[in-house]
């Protein structure tokens, strides 16, 4: 399936249960060499009562600590874009990055942030409310990048897409300063000025989740507890 993105730019999409997959197999949960990822944390967490949404707890770690204990393994390096407890994010371990962009800009703004200061040509996002992100969401967007040589690879399940899940090139940083500086905020709209694909991972939808809520939380919490 190709679709046009905005200025006419091509975006397709892979699914990666298929050709992309099958040229994968063994190297799922092998870090790819050149990367470096981000976990982003920078929001005001407005629909969870403003609180560092991060920070919240899930069955006694704080939520950014699963998705780094998630995202580590699959990358070179690990950032952490915080706007906020710079201190209580640095104890996780990694390097902490503020928005270079004032006024809690969204996850665009930390995705800037992590291509101005990553050491390797490649950025990887995750948000801080995605625990349970796939083992292997590093190595299929990559592979989908490298097969249709892509700006931009970001994770789909089914009709949705999940652009905050994305592998993109560290080159991009100009045309993102760009676009923030113009008022952009939106990270769907940027992508769809680039050459992206999207990858799917109906395999592993549950994962793409969204924790916007106390409740959600609570009610993931239970799963987990369920499930372990």
């Amino acid at each position: 399936m190709i679709a046009e993105g905005g200025g006419g730019r091509p975006v397709g999409s892979v699914d990666a249960g298929k050709g992309v997959e099958q040229r994968m197999d063994g190297m799922q949960q092998e870090r790819i060499a050149g990367i470096t990822g981000v976990v982003l944390a920078g929001g005001q967490g407005r629909r969870m009562g403003r609180v560092d949404k991060g920070l919240q707890p899930l069955r006694g770690r704080p939520l950014a600590a699963w998705v780094a204990e998630r995202l580590a393994p699959q990358v070179d390096e690990l950032l952490i874009n915080a706007n906020q407890n710079g201190e209580r994010y640095a104890a996780l371990g990694y390097r902490v990055l503020p928005d270079r962009i004032a006024g809690f800009a969204g996850p665009l703004a930390g995705l800037h942030a992590a291509l101005s200061e990553a050491a390797h040509p490649l950025v990887v996002t995750a948000p801080c409310d995605s625990p349970f992100l796939p083992a292997d969401l590093v190595a299929r967007l990559h592979a989908a990048m490298a097969a249709t040589g892509s700006e931009l690879a970001m994770a789909r399940t089914f009709e949705r897409l999940h652009p905050v899940f994305c592998l993109c090139r560290r080159e991009l940083l100009p045309a993102l300063d760009e676009y923030l500086r113009d008022g952009g905020r939106a990270f769907g709209r940027w992508c769809a000025t680039l050459r992206a694909v999207d990858v799917a991972f109906d395999d592993e939808a549950e994962a793409f989740e969204n924790i916007n809520t106390r409740e959600d939380l609570g009610r993931l919490a239970g799963e987990a507890g369920t499930a372990g």
